[in-house]
């Protein structure tokens, strides 16, 4: 959606995470003015260093901490300071054994790593909120401190639920808040499938360790328990920065693909967002499931465009309302930040090889093109200790520049002024969504993520820029909005759609869409239940086909993994299946400005999103592999992310490479 311009003085900033009580003292003046002289302007720091602020309960000790800001302040760099609460010290641990989480096998998660307490705990909450406080009356008012990050990668190692302790002990009232009666849940649940009924709330229990499946209304319900844990939690800290530390700016830094909480629930109060961003590790442990080898082989060294921009586009619009535009007054004028950017090899994924030569360049780029005001590069100095050493920094283990030092250093951030993405299309993406369709996606093949970027890389490589929205967003502004996976619609959600559509939109979605109510159940009147009118059908077939099976359709494409066909109520097929059980059946579907395509299907796909986009007046073009174009204050930038030069419009891209271009 296209918005205000900033002024086209701001340009990207730069900054990096920083461990000072990982090294001697004696470095940390020289890291400062080394970072300031790379073109830094911001450090994050103390998000792991709970155990030095308070060695011993109620034990502070702070020389350290003010001696390593002021180090920073010296040099001119701006610090973001984290609450430490993803690492609770051992001796908090000892004492209060009951803030650990519990795993899905029922088992306590341990001391000895990070994230390692239960969102829902009230004892961990208590010490959560007495650090945050002691720590902002001791910086808030500091002069080089900008701003504070809480905690750090909420939902990291599978830590967003917890299914013993605490939260076990929670959640019951949880449901006795929202539903009322053991009736309503038992109703809205339909327990009366395989004696399921409950007659009293403390019969209730997480939804893990059954003999098969759960209840997936009772899986769907402690998904949001659960990330409404999350959302209190980080309130609880927020609201202490606000007030001990006003005119700072208070952000998170989110996951890659992560999709244990509701972000857009849980960033609710944050002045920006920020994402931590890995490529490589992205597209070997964090990429949706159904990625061939070869395109993984192929982008090995760069981490593939669309995974990458996904999230940035993401992120970019997590905080409603506000887009691409920030608090007025705040250091992040656009509102986004990469917080922590590889910068050359990660050490967790199954592979982690080393990043090409200009990849750091690329990646920072890709940031500013997509959004991002600032890029924090993680790490300074690699880790010589523990479980990271594998990891790399801008500096080596022995304290000379790395390769991706000398990428940042030769940088033109000149070229990349701040300013507004002017995205005309809207990807819809909802949590709950994600959560009820994952329960049960009915094909090992089958999630959320997949078939969601699959339409998002479809538009990518049509050259288009993208807004990725929720599904309560307002869809003002905007010619063409596309809902890959939402198969859990409510009645308000369908009256926004309908709306989008009557003032000329064009919509297109994909398959279950509207499959569920918002309980988890299916419509009694079948499929798409508030969206019926608009869509002009009912679902008449579901084929999910294994591996090797396949489903021919009109127009020369071939379906795998899912294929789902229409009986029609006022729309028309432009798609058919061909041979096999759905044969003559409609595979895509269209009424008025609404588009329903039911298989899944690259080459379809992008078949229907460009004659959408074509009639929605949106240029597009059929780009290279590997090559993508980004849009920003009024510059493109144009993209090669393979390790071959590659021709494109009478010009040769070379590898890994980018060219910011003005617009005419």
């Amino acid at each position: 959606m296209t918005r205000p311009e900033t002024s086209p003085s701001v340009r990207l900033q730069l900054g990096v995470c920083d461990y000072p009580e990982h090294v001697p003292e004696d470095r940390w003046s020289a890291y400062a003015q080394q970072q300031r002289q790379l073109g830094l302007t911001y450090v994050r720091i103390a998000e792991f260093a709970w155990g030095r602020m308070e060695p011993r309960s109620g034990e502070y000790d702070w020389a350290w901490l003010d001696r390593a800001v002021e180090a920073y302040h010296a040099a001119g760099m701006r610090v973001v300071l984290c609450t430490p609460t993803a690492t609770p010290p051992a001796w908090l641990v000892r004492f209060h054994p009951e803030i650990l989480p519990y795993d899905a096998q029922g088992r306590v998660r341990e001391f000895g790593s990070r994230r390692h307490y239960d969102f829902a705990s009230p004892v961990y909450r208590e010490h959560s909120r007495r650090i945050t406080r002691v720590m902002a009356e001791r910086y808030g008012q500091h002069p080089a401190v900008a701003g504070w990050q809480t905690d750090n990668e909420f939902g990291c190692h599978a830590t967003s639920r917890s299914f013993g302790g605490a939260s076990a002990a929670v959640f019951p009232g949880w449901l006795q808040q929202k539903y009322g009666t053991l009736e309503a849940l038992n109703e809205a649940w339909g327990n009366v499938f395989w004696s399921m009924e409950y007659t009293g709330w403390d019969e209730i229990r997480p939804p893990h360790l059954t003999v098969t499946e759960p209840n997936p209304s009772h899986v769907l319900d402690y998904a949001r328990f659960s990330s409404e844990m999350i959302r209190q939690f980080q309130a609880e800290q927020v609201a202490i920065l606000r007030e001990l530390s006003p005119g700072r700016f208070i952000t998170h830094n989110f996951m890659i693909f992560e999709s244990g909480f509701d972000h857009y629930e849980v960033a609710r109060g944050l002045d920006f967002v920020t994402w931590d961003n890995y490529p490589t590790g992205m597209l070997e442990y964090f990429a949706p499931p159904g990625i061939r080898e070869d395109v993984k082989t192929r982008y090995a060294r760069t981490g593939h465009p669309d995974l990458i921009a996904f999230n940035h586009d993401l992120y970019r619009n997590l905080l409603e309302g506000r887009g691409a535009l920030g608090r007025e007054g705040a250091d992040s004028p656009n509102g986004f930040w990469v917080m922590e950017q590889q910068c050359g090899q990660v050490n967790w994924a199954p592979y982690n090889p080393l990043p090409a030569d200009g990849a750091v360049q690329l990646w920072t780029a890709q940031a500013w093109a997509h959004g991002a005001d600032v890029v924090s590069y993680f790490r300074w100095r690699a880790a010589t200790m523990a479980q990271e050493v594998m990891h790399s920094g801008l500096l080596r283990h022995d304290e000379t520049p790395d390769r991706g030092f000398a990428e940042v250093q030769a940088l033109d951030l000149g070229s990349f002024p701040v300013g507004n993405v002017p995205a005309r299309v809207a990807l819809v993406h909802d949590y709950e969504s994600l959560w009820a369709y994952d329960a049960q996606p009915h094909n090992a093949a089958a999630t959320y993520w997949q078939q969601t970027v699959t339409y998002y890389s479809a538009l990518r490589s049509l050259g288009v820029d993208v807004d990725v929205i929720s599904a309560s967003a307002d869809l003002t502004g905007y010619v063409l909005v596309v809902a890959p996976a939402i198969t859990l619609v409510t009645a308000e959600m369908a009256s926004r759609w309908t709306a989008a559509a009557q003032g000329g939109a064009f919509l297109v979605c994909g398959p279950r869409t509207a499959f569920r109510t918002p309980g988890g159940a299916t419509w009694t009147d079948g499929q798409f239940g508030p969206l019926s009118t608009l869509v002009g059908a009912r679902l008449l077939q579901y084929d999910s086909l294994r591996p090797g099976v396949t489903q021919d359709i009109s127009g020369g494409h071939t379906a795998h993994t899912w294929a789902e066909s229409y009986r029609l109520q006022g729309a028309q097929a432009t798609h058919t299946y061909q041979g096999g059980p759905l044969t003559g059946q409609a595979a895509v579907i269209r009424h008025g400005n609404v588009t329903v395509i039911g298989a899944s299907s690259e080459s379809l796909i992008q078949d229907v999103l460009r004659g959408a986009l074509q009639e929605a007046q949106v240029v597009t073009a059929d780009l290279p592999e590997g090559v993508r174009l980004s849009r920003r204050a009024g510059h493109t930038l144009v993209q090669n992310w393979t390790a071959e030069p590659v021709p494109w419009q009478g010009r040769v891209l070379p590898p890994t490479s980018f060219e910011v271009m003005h617009d005419q």
